[in-house]
């Protein structure tokens, strides 16, 4: 008979509330790893609309979290971006920081194909990024930048500016982040990116990356694209409906809207490609300290269900909130 342990998860309750709760997990067996978790990172864009209830009834079974319990639009057990260590199990994993899917909880058991080993370059805190970067990798993938390119990301969260980051290391490409924070100049700037506010940004890219979820983020990032080429739309607005301009000029510039979702791999990387292949290369492109920055707020777990309010809010501020566990001491 397997042995069941005691664990604290965070869980949305309802529309605008969240506790911690109680949770359980059992001994691992054979294939399994039981995981302490050190940190773990809020998606606030998908996490805002789960906390706001938002998440659209047609969308509720393919916007579950890999490794969610309860069922939209509340309580559910969400997240996925975790960061522990493995105590007991997990053969060759057994000691190894690892980065997983799994919600905000602090003890919990996976099969350990489900845990990728965090590169010895990358930082414990900065590993909770993957899940981000696995989003800009994916769409870098559909965007189909060449090098040289003049790119454009409209969006300076914390998704947008990955996929400028990544899109810059392209050789001879000059990226533009186009944010209404002017604040987000200067990590633009630490990132070797270009910066713009909406009606300064540039015209006539190669390439235009969306990711601000708002409307007027959206006419902007089309106006910045150039005749005959594509805006990769990375924005998920939830049960929102935004207005796009598909009007005036959109056909005769014969522009394209190009949707990404990280849920799928592009179909031309299918046959090659695996889930872990790509959350294996996103960790890799996380080497680089100056992704620190992108770290902007730290939170301790059992202050969650008093500060998350705050850092969910649609004005806020934050790019990051790191979750710290008593265990990362």
């Amino acid at each position: 008979m397997r042995g069941t342990g005691r664990a604290r998860a965070l869980w949305y309750t309802a529309p605008s509330s969240c506790a911690i709760g109680a949770a359980t997990y059992e001994d691992p067996q054979s294939g399994e790893a039981m995981v302490q978790t050190l940190y773990s990172g809020i998606s606030r864009g998908t996490e805002g609309l789960v906390y706001r209830g938002e998440v659209p009834q047609s969308e509720w079974q393919r916007m579950r979290a890999p490794f969610q319990e309860g069922d939209f639009p509340h309580p559910v057990k969400y997240g996925y971006a975790n960061v522990g260590k493995v105590l007991d199990g997990g053969g060759s994993l057994s000691g190894r920081t690892v980065f997983s899917l799994f919600p905000h909880q602090d003890v919990f058991n996976l099969p350990s194909e489900a845990l990728v080993p965090i590169p010895k370059d990358v930082s414990p805190e900065r590993a909770v990024l993957a899940a981000n970067m696995e989003t800009a990798l994916n769409a870098l993938w559909d965007g189909k930048p060449s090098p040289g390119d003049h790119i454009c990301v409209v969006g300076g969260g914390v998704v947008g500016l990955l996929t400028a980051y990544v899109a810059g290391r392209l050789p001879g490409s000059k990226v533009t982040l186009v944010d209404v924070n002017p604040a987000r100049a200067e990590i633009a700037e630490a990132l070797g990116l270009a910066f713009a506010l909406p009606q300064d940004a540039p015209r006539g890219q190669d390439l235009v990356f969306h990711a601000s979820a708002t409307a007027p983020g959206l006419a902007t990032a089309l106006a910045c694209a150039g005749d005959g080429t594509a805006v990769v739309e990375m924005s998920w607005y939830g049960a929102n409906a935004p207005e796009v301009p598909l009007g005036a000029d959109f056909h005769c510039r014969r522009l394209r809207l190009v949707s990404s979702q990280v849920g799928t791999i592009p179909v031309d990387r299918q046959a090659r490609w695996t889930y872990r292949r790509r959350m294996e290369t996103a960790l890799t492109l996380l080497a680089d300290p100056v992704l620190d920055r992108l770290i902007s707020h730290r939170i301790e777990f059992q202050d969650l269900p008093e500060t998350l309010p705050a850092i969910l809010e649609k004005s806020s501020d934050v790019l990051t909130a790191l979750v710290v566990y008593d265990t990362a001491a």
